[in-house]
């Protein structure tokens, strides 16, 4: 399916030669609109355009969901503390987006998960946030959509610890099991930006925007330099989206003053710790002073998180502190019987979350919604909000350009539009083992693979049949095949060897070593696809193991200025073009 039986309009390969058609492309046409960001705002924004007819180009600064789209929690949920805030609409919305993700967007990549929420006190806990949990189902029937995930339940303690036998009896007195549901979110905004390509958008990953085109106080474009060589460009377009996140005020000082929206950061923190180390069936929800703590299942692992600081340094590699990471681990040890400790974990990352700035200076008060905005005449702005309704940030963004636009634009169909690898899947999941039979596979290999990439197991089902030698795992990574090393160039767009360990894979925070060991036969594996000279390959796999090098650092360092300053130990490996 590398092709577009549905729309006949592009292809969803986002590879080397799709790259350089791209940027041709940008530099010779005037489109309808440029997005400004390859985050889950700027993917889910070229996507609705696209579907709406629109000519649509992309530019990224760095790889596709390098900054927040791929460092969350990795869920896709409604908020459940935002009832305590009253923001009853917020909540609904983002579970009817719950709801069509599930069900009708991206099966392949968006499924249920369970968590406990052990409650403490035997009446008046279990009522109010029993009735809180209540609400949270309620709302996730209304508009006419059917919920996606199982009801909640009460349980005993007794059946509580059934289900999470390493919870310390004395740390609750009962539980609330509840549903939500979790990504890979960088997956999923590969394979945004992918079907965005395949209706027919120009997309192309580190390519900054370095200016504005203007015709008097109108914007008429971007002044664009492909990083991979060091070579700029105009790109003409009749609106132009800024969807960059923690950046917006950057971008907006480069039209001409930072405009009437702010955006404020907030670092939030993730352990991966082995599955062998909790000992349950389900996730676990804890409620903290601040904010709420989450144990979420991600395979072979779990992940534990989040913290909620301000950040006002590098954000282009936030770190994570010593102190960030014993503040995650003292509270979930509160509720274990086998506490973790450092030597527990795996892997650590951190991300920045765009909030809104308001009057309060603490950043788990500031605004989750998202606001659009027309700064100057050809932009608009949208910032806020939270992955979950990534969707429709991205369709107010574009009635907001369509508003801009001469002539009538469609209305947003994107809510009826499944990404590249969703449409058929459950057929395909359905018909696994025979799939498995006839490639040779085993079947939790195809599996896998199926939830990684939904119907276009093919590709790489094709890749392993003309080279059999790729069907092989990588070797101190075994979770990942060798094709999905290859394909991540060939078709995912990634770049360089830290694009797929860290995002098309999740190899650098899944194994001891965060990844180190499998730099060799991953780089030799990419380099025939990205056409890297033997000097190239050396300085990828040497710029790697700087980058583990510096984050290993910066996680032993007390406070946030230390640990940033040891995180900027490792260079950004651009631009490639070496002799």
């Amino acid at each position: 399916m590398t092709g577009s039986p549905v729309t006949g309009l592009g292809s969803s390969r986002l590879g080397p030669a799709e790259r350089a058609a791209a940027l041709d492309r940008m530099a010779r046409e005037e489109f309808d609109v440029v997005v400004v960001g390859g985050g889950i705002v700027g993917a889910g924004a070229a996507l609705d355009a696209a579907t709406r007819g629109l000519s649509v180009a992309v530019v990224e600064a760095r790889d596709f969901a390098s900054g927040t789209s791929s460092r969350s929690s990795k869920l896709i949920h409604g908020g459940l503390r935002y009832l305590e805030q009253y923001n009853f609409d917020l909540v609904r919305e983002a579970l009817t987006e719950r709801g069509l993700l599930l069900q009708q967007i991206a099966p392949h990549l968006v499924r249920p998960v369970p968590f406990l929420l052990p409650t403490t006190h035997h009446v008046w806990e279990r009522g109010y946030v029993g009735a809180g949990v209540a609400l949270y189902d309620v709302l996730s029937l209304q508009m006419g959509s059917t919920r996606g995930v199982p009801a909640h339940r009460h349980l005993t303690r007794r059946g509580a610890m059934r289900l999470a036998p390493s919870l310390r009896k004395d740390a609750f007195t009962g539980a609330i099991q509840l549903w939500d549901a979790q990504v890979d979110d960088a997956r999923y905004v590969m394979m945004a930006l992918r079907t965005a390509a395949e209706y027919g958008a120009q997309i192309a990953s580190r390519t900054q925007c370095v200016g504005f085109l203007r015709e008097g106080e109108r914007v008429t474009g971007l002044r664009v330099r492909d990083l991979e060589s060091d070579t700029t460009a105009e790109v003409r377009a009749k609106q132009v989206v800024n969807a960059t996140g923690v950046w917006t005020d950057d971008i907006q000082e480069l039209v001409g003053g930072r405009g009437q929206i702010h955006v404020k950061a907030s670092k939030g923190i993730h352990l991966v710790v082995p599955k062998d180390r909790i000992h349950s069936s389900t996730g676990i929800l804890l409620r903290t002073e601040k904010s709420v703590l989450f144990v979420i299942p991600w395979g072979r692992h779990w992940i534990i998180g989040t913290t909620d600081t301000a950040w006002d340094l590098d954000r282009a590699h936030p770190a994570a502190s010593k102190a960030d990471i014993d503040y995650v681990l003292d509270h979930v040890n509160a509720v274990l019987t086998t506490p973790l400790t450092h030597d527990d974990v795996e892997g650590v990352y951190a991300g920045l979350r765009p909030l809104l700035t308001g009057e309060t200076e603490e950043t788990s008060k500031l605004s989750r919604e998202h606001v659009v905005a027309h700064p100057v005449p050809g932009l608009v702005l949208v910032a806020g909000g939270k992955y979950t309704t990534y969707r429709v940030m991205a369709k107010d963004a574009i009635d907001a350009v369509a508003h801009g636009l001469d002539g009538k634009v469609a209305e947003s169909c994107t809510d009826r539009v499944p990404l590249v690898g969703g449409d058929g899947f459950q057929a395909m999941w359905n018909a696994r083992h025979r799939l498995a039979a006839r490639s040779g596979l085993h079947v939790a290999r195809i599996e896998h693979l199926l939830r990684r990439y939904g119907t276009l197991v093919d590709d790489l089902l094709t890749l392993i049949k003309g080279k059999p030698d790729l069907a092989k795992p990588l070797t101190g990574a075994d979770d990942y095949l060798r094709a999905e090393i290859v394909y991540a160039a060939s078709h995912e767009g990634a770049r360089h060897l830290n694009d797929v360990l860290a995002r098309r894979t999740r190899i650098s925070i899944e194994t001891w070593d965060r990844g180190v060991g499998v730099v060799q036969e991953a780089a030799d594996l990419l380099a025939p696809v990205l056409g890297w000279s033997k000097k190239q390959r050396d300085r990828e796999i040497e710029y790697y193991r700087k980058r583990v090098q510096a984050e290993r650092a910066s996680q032993t360092q007390d406070d946030d200025q230390e640990a940033a300053a040891s995180r900027l130990g490792a260079p950004d490996i651009v631009p490639t073009a070496t002799p």
